[in-house]
């Protein structure tokens, strides 16, 4: 079944071809949309962004939603644009690959796609090869080991150089300055697990967090000024880090357990995401921890891997909004000379049986 959201803008896309709006072209307000298709808000701007990305409506702070002539798709019509991220197929990729996919190929664009599996040489690789193509319009990077130096910033430098667009999603490189990006509030998400814990009676809170990339540095920062400014005691033996090299670690229970072994005397432990979450709660349930009792575990991303756990897993997710779809309509401004600003993805919490 399509998200709800489709389903209203391919509603209002229906009604807007049958003639429906025609005359003074103001389509129902959020609030008659709201009750209409019985949806959130929220849910409602995430169907009007769809038209609006397709060149279907102006929206008009204060009037309303309004029908244009919709951009000529031949306007970009086989405009190449790269994705760039670090993985295709893992985890929550597809769905960010998805979105971006879908908005540049409704606007005639041509997607390639690229995996630098988070490593730098790959990286170099593939900007070389872009670099040596002599039609390249646009690329969509999910930046490789943000939180460290990058020696590839002269191909990129040579390809900004050459007139290619470039919007950064999930990170980006500070050298870089000016370019658009979409990014999560990582400092606010590692905040807002840290206070709900608390706020839950959590006192002793763990921490494992990705240091290679600045996702990780971000949510660990913002867990950090949460329990400083919560008076919570901060122990370097209540964190764990780890790298791209070290991921697959976690696929070992004996791995998981020795992390586990130095959290046994806290009651919750923040984990990065929900592929890291899922290996610590199938641990826990190894060890006879009962969850959330004696441990609570909260994550990242809302994923697959927090409904699929032996015990579902509290995480943050950024609700109706993709950051696939957010940075391809990034992009599609740049394309046509439009003014584009910088996107900062709120998160929510859904709150589920791990706390």
């Amino acid at each position: 079944m399509a998200p709800k959201y489709r389903f209203i803008a391919d509603t209002l896309r229906r009604e807007a071809e049958s003639g429906r709006y025609r005359g003074s072209g103001l389509l129902p307000t959020e609030r008659q949309l709201c009750e209409r298709f019985a949806v959130s808000r929220q849910t409602v701007r995430r169907a009007l962004f769809v038209l609006e990305e397709e060149g279907r409506i102006t929206r008009r702070q204060g009037s309303g939603s309004y029908l244009c002539r919709p951009q000529p798709v031949q306007a970009l019509s086989g405009r190449t644009v790269a994705i760039v991220t670090t993985s295709i197929s893992d985890y929550i990729f597809p769905h960010i690959l998805r979105g971006a996919e879908a908005v540049l190929s409704a606007n005639g664009c041509v997607p390639l796609l690229f995996a630098t599996q988070n490593r730098i040489s790959l990286e170099r690789r593939i900007l070389q090869t872009l670099l040596a193509r002599e039609e390249l319009d646009g690329m969509l990077v999910e930046g490789t080991q943000t939180a460290l130096p990058n020696p590839n910033l002269d191909l990129y430098e040579k390809l900004l150089a050459r007139g290619v667009r470039i919007v950064f999603i999930n990170g980006i490189y500070p050298e870089l300055a000016g370019i658009p990006s979409v990014l999560a509030d990582d400092r606010g998400g590692g905040r807002m697990l840290a206070e709900y814990l608390h706020a839950k009676g959590r006192r002793d809170i763990a921490g494992i967090f990705k240091s290679d990339d600045m996702q990780g540095t971000l949510r660990y920062a913002g867990f950090a000024q949460a329990l400083r400014d919560l008076g919570l005691p901060m122990e370097d033996a209540r964190l764990f880090w780890y790298d791209t090299e070290a991921k697959a670690s976690f696929r070992s229970d004996a791995f998981v357990e020795r992390i586990l072994g130095r959290f046994a005397d806290c009651s919750a432990i923040v984990c990065y995401n929900d592929e890291v979450a899922v290996r610590i709660v199938s641990g826990l349930r190894r060890l006879g921890v009962r969850i959330p009792q004696k441990m609570a575990v909260v994550s990242f991303d809302n994923s697959q891997y927090s409904e699929l756990a032996l015990v579902r897993i509290t995480s943050l997710s950024h609700g109706t909004q993709n950051l696939g779809e957010l940075s391809a309509g990034l992009m599609l401004r740049l394309l046509k000379g439009e003014p584009c600003e910088s996107v900062v993805v709120s998160w929510q919490l859904e709150e589920k049986e791990s706390s």
